[in-house]
């Protein structure tokens, strides 16, 4: 089931915000960007960034990812382990708001999310 319209406009004012933080400088955005993506009832923070074979193609590198679960509201949160599958962020797997899943990654304490 797909976040409702309300929770869309939610997620882009919050993933507004996080990029506006967090993207690198303009100049350098054509060798490394952030992206956030809504796809069902989840949100993937990508990191973009040239094909180092074929610099025209450009690799989209998953960060983190929230999904919400309608049953408790909340936001389960995982990141992407180097064995390309997600796991879920042990600290804090959960979160209340997207708001604050986005707070998490851009603090990355552990640096599970940036390295």
């Amino acid at each position: 089931m797909a976040l409702s319209e309300f929770e869309i406009k939610k997620v882009e004012r919050a993933a507004s915000a996080f990029l506006t933080a967090r993207r690198p400088p303009i100049e350098v955005r054509s060798k490394l960007d952030l992206d956030v993506r809504v796809s069902g009832q989840s949100v993937q923070i990508m990191e973009l960034r040239p094909h180092f074979r074929e610099p025209s193609t450009t690799m989209e590198l998953p960060v983190a990812k929230a999904t919400y679960v309608k049953k408790s509201q909340r936001w389960k949160i995982y990141w992407m382990r180097s064995d390309q599958k997600w796991h879920l962020y042990t600290p804090q797997p959960e979160s209340a708001s997207i708001e604050e899943f986005f707070a998490i990654v851009k603090a990355d304490a552990n640096a599970c999310f940036f390295g």
